[in-house]
């Protein structure tokens, strides 16, 4: 409410014959301000093609700054096969790269980009990669990273609005595409949709013949390994998941069931 409020006070400033208002004892120039402020705004009822526009130019910004594997490497072959059958969520084209990069990680975006690194391949069998590309698909249907974006879209605007009394940039330039991309690879989701997400990796190893026991095994692999020798390789992955222990459990007593 109080954001708001400094919103719609900077507009109707902006609308009068001052250039400057003062805010907490600050000198604002509202002909910089109101833009970052109607950006504040807007963020608020992104709809779902700004959020999939949004997502597109941060995965184009990533996939400029990383080292993309070649689709006929043994990473972008094997990636490929795997995902054969992965083509659309929610009427949404789903694409797939990989990042030969050593931090363990993925990532999914509202575009359908779904982006794995190199060396989570290494550490997962095909039947836990698997799991966790279904993971990943489990965000976008379930609108997981669209909310997220619309969040850090809207972080980025408020930044804008402050950052403009000091002669601020515009939205959107390649500092804040790196921004919103970073913001997607640390999205942190609700317990309730964690689950809900490893239930879709569930399913997709099953619908696809991989074993049922992919998302437990991968997610105990994360504990395992943020434990020992190789936790700050998964560090940044295990922290957007800090219930992984409980949910492999749950989701090895799913696989149980399913089997018997």
């Amino acid at each position: 409410m109080k954001q708001l409020l400094i919103i719609a006070v900077i507009l109707f400033a902006a609308s009068s014959a001052s250039a400057q208002i003062r805010i907490g004892g600050r000198s604002i120039n509202t002909s910089k301000a109101v833009k970052a402020a109607s950006d504040a705004v807007t963020a608020v009822t992104l709809s779902d093609d700004d959020v999939a526009e949004l997502c597109r130019e941060s995965v184009e910004w990533m996939d400029a700054n990383n080292p993309v594997a070649a689709p006929d490497s043994e990473y972008g072959s094997r990636l490929a096969r795997l995902t054969k059958d992965m083509t659309e969520v929610n009427g949404i084209s789903l694409n797939f790269k990989v990042y030969e990069v050593i931090d363990v990680n993925a990532f999914a975006c509202g575009d359908g980009s779904i982006r794995v690194f190199a060396a989570l391949m290494d550490l997962m069998d095909d039947d836990e990669l698997v799991a966790i590309i279904g993971h990943e698909i489990g965000h976008i249907a379930g609108h997981d990273v669209r909310d997220a974006m619309r969040t850090a879209y809207l972080a980025q605007a408020a930044r804008g609005a402050i950052s403009s009394t000091e002669g601020g940039l515009a939205k959107l330039t390649d500092s804040q595409l790196g921004d919103l991309a970073m913001a997607l690879t640390d999205a942190q989701f609700s317990q309730k949709q964690e689950f809900a997400a490893d239930e879709y990796g569930f399913r997709v190893c099953v619908e696809n013949g991989f074993s049922p026991y992919g998302m437990s095994s991968s997610l105990q692999k994360l504990v395992d390994l943020s434990q020992g020798a190789r936790a700050s390789s998964v560090q940044k992955m295990f922290s957007s998941h800090p219930d992984s222990g409980i949910r492999a459990q749950r989701m090895k007593e799913k696989a149980d069931a399913h089997v018997q």
